[in-house]
């Protein structure tokens, strides 16, 4: 199997830099139109709440223990699932007049749990900002009332209400073109390599020792005009 040194390899990837230069150029330029122009910025906020305990749970002290924050933080899995039942889903597209479905409407909510709290984050992304900011807080505002009446929990309160979000969270430019143009210069490589394997011309005297199996009795230098 032929051997190439390093030496070789730099002189392959000399050659033919124009085309590495050409793909890379030409892949930064389509992501950051495909990033600009054609795909859709989408917005996020989010509305915080804390949750506490329902009145049947536990003790009624108005002192909270330890065990009372565990118990919180437990419960407070059980809230998240309240959040994207269809009982607060519908009842938030019902007040906003949504022309959404309740898949659509679950692919733009979506509620974190902030570990070891107590707290409750209502995340929204839309097209919008301000209909994403609408939505958020309209789904805290159903989810107290419903949880209100399930869980009997009186303790809720918001931390944040969701703000209009000045920012797009995606796409992000910059961020995608650098990304293409790595995988341009990448690929770029990888092409010139398999360019170089499949070109089988005689180039150099060493190529002719090693394909034809002649001694080099002489050469004929290339000269300028």
């Amino acid at each position: 199997m032929e051997e190439i040194s390093i030496k070789e390899l730099f002189l392959i990837l000399g050659k033919r830099k124009r085309l590495i230069i050409l793909i890379t150029i030409i892949s930064i330029l389509a992501s950051g139109i495909v990033s600009l122009f054609i795909l859709s910025p989408k917005y996020e906020t989010f509305t915080t709440l804390m949750v506490g305990k329902p009145k049947d749970y536990g003790n009624n002290d108005s002192q909270m223990d330890y065990n009372d924050v565990l118990l919180n933080q437990k419960l407070v899995t059980t809230y998240g699932q309240i959040v994207k039942s269809r009982a607060v889903t519908d009842e938030v597209i019902k007040n906003l007049d949504l022309d959404l479905t309740i898949k659509e409407f679950g692919e733009k909510v979506n509620v974190n749990l902030v570990n070891d709290t107590e707290i409750i984050k209502i995340e929204v992304i839309d097209e919008d900002p301000k209909m994403a900011m609408a939505i958020s807080n309209e789904t805290a505002t159903v989810f107290m009332e419903k949880v209100k009446e399930i869980m009997k929990v009186e303790n809720i309160q918001v931390i944040d209400r969701a703000q209009e979000p000045e920012e797009p969270i995606k796409p992000r430019p910059k961020l995608n073109m650098a990304i293409a143009g790595v995988l341009g210069l990448m690929i770029s490589i990888f092409l010139v390599f398999i360019l170089e394997y499949l070109d089988n011309t005689i180039k150099t005297p060493d190529d002719v020792e090693y394909h034809l199996g002649l001694p080099i009795i002489g050469t004929i230098p290339k000269m300028d005009n």
